[in-house]
């Protein structure tokens, strides 16, 4: 199958060099990272983890997303998914690449990551994290690969896929859960030390991963002759409304608890975020953004007239996917590292290497993208032909 990926309009040729130089730029870039470490970035002794991580943070929630077509497709049959779980299968393989190109980049010497395997210590979180991203990795690759492979020989999938699918949803949910019990086992960060923060990365994920599907759904039925079908969009519109919901609702759980029990220690951290500490007000106007995009893209999504508007869906998914990020990306590593636990407040800011090694990053993995969905997209063409 992979020949389909050759054959294309010059507009699908021109995305492909904008995202190779791109990628061009940031492997430059990260030349300069690789020879003098990453004095480069904007990190430091107080803030350890920087704009890499958060990216890694908010793409594993996307990648863990698409459970949200997967569970209803071959758990209860819901045929209006039939269209667009590939969809949801292949996002979660390229999210899952960007993730892991984020892990390494943000190592500084790229060969560390060798000792996850060469030194395994099964009491530590990133042991668990490097075996649940790279089996959900794998189990996309082969289940999305199978299926289409079926589809465009009109057969039945062979029948080992079927066990993975199901293998598949676990992990979905263990790379979100791993990931967050990396940041609440880390006992010096107030921001971070919740057992609820768990169920709120799986909330932003189910909100965000679909999200981005039906922005994707839109592009998709604007560029290529596929329709993924608008009733597919708005049940998943639903899952983005209820999960965006709950979202906000484990934050206000957060912000009663710590307000009401008025424990400095962790007060300060959600203080920082929405009001400033001492002077320090910086992530002030990023978090209320998020929150104000978040709250009405929910708001919008209730109501069925403005869920149903076409022209407005794919503005509301924008609104909510931009909240998520800034929630769980900026706002996480902000808000767990301002201030330290000696009350000492460092504020971070990405520096102009950082974003572009990012962009690299995000470039690799849209390219990738592509790639799946064109072929994704031109069997279902041919099969409905």
């Amino acid at each position: 199958m992979l020949e389909i990926a050759i054959k294309g309009s010059k507009t699908y040729w021109l995305w492909i060099v904008f995202l190779l130089a791109v990628m061009g730029a940031g492997a430059l870039v990260y030349v300069d990272q690789f020879m003098n470490g990453l004095m480069i970035s904007g990190m430091s002794r107080d803030v350890s983890w920087g704009f890499y991580i958060a990216n890694f943070t908010f793409l594993v929630g996307v990648a863990a997303g698409g459970v949200m077509v997967v569970i209803p497709y071959y758990l209860h049959n819901y045929e209006k998914f039939h269209r667009i779980t590939i969809l949801g299968e292949f996002l979660a393989v390229a999210s899952l690449i960007m993730c892991l190109l984020f892990i390494v980049v943000d190592l500084g010497q790229p060969t560390r990551m060798l000792n996850v395997l060469l030194y395994p210590t099964p009491h530590s979180m990133l042991f668990y994290d490097m075996l649940v991203l790279n089996g959900y990795l794998f189990l996309n690759i082969v289940v999305g690969w199978k299926v289409l492979e079926a589809e465009r020989n009109q057969v039945e999938p062979v029948w080992w896929t079927k066990p993975l699918v199901y293998l598949s949803i676990p992990f979905a949910i263990g790379i979100h859960t791993v990931t967050a019990f990396l940041y609440c086992g880390l006992p010096g960060r107030g921001y971070w030390l919740t057992a609820i923060l768990a169920p709120r990365f799986l909330a932003s994920a189910f909100a965000a991963g679909p999200a981005f599907l039906i922005i994707l759904c839109y592009l998709i039925k604007k560029f290529t002759k596929f329709d993924p079908g608008w009733e597919a969009m708005q049940t998943l519109s639903k899952i983005v409304c209820w999960a965006i919901i709950a979202n906000l609702f484990f934050f206000a759980c957060e912000v009663f608890v710590v307000y009401y029990s008025g424990i400095p220690g962790h007060k300060a951290h959600i203080g920082y975020l929405l009001f400033g500490y001492h002077g320090y007000n910086m992530m002030v106007p990023w978090m209320w953004s998020a929150l104000i995009l978040m709250a009405t893209g929910a708001v919008f999504l209730i109501i069925p007239k403005l869920r149903n508007n076409k022209t407005l869906l794919p503005i509301t998914c924008g609104m909510i996917f931009i909240g998520a990020w800034i929630d769980k990306a900026l706002g996480m590593i902000a808000g767990g590292f301002a201030p330290s636990p000696l009350h000492h407040v460092t504020e971070y800011a990405p520096t102009g290497k950082e974003i572009i090694i990012s962009l690299a990053v995000y470039a690799t993995g849209f390219l990738v993208l592509t790639i799946l969905y064109k072929l994704a997209t031109t069997v279902k063409e041919e099969v409905r032909g």
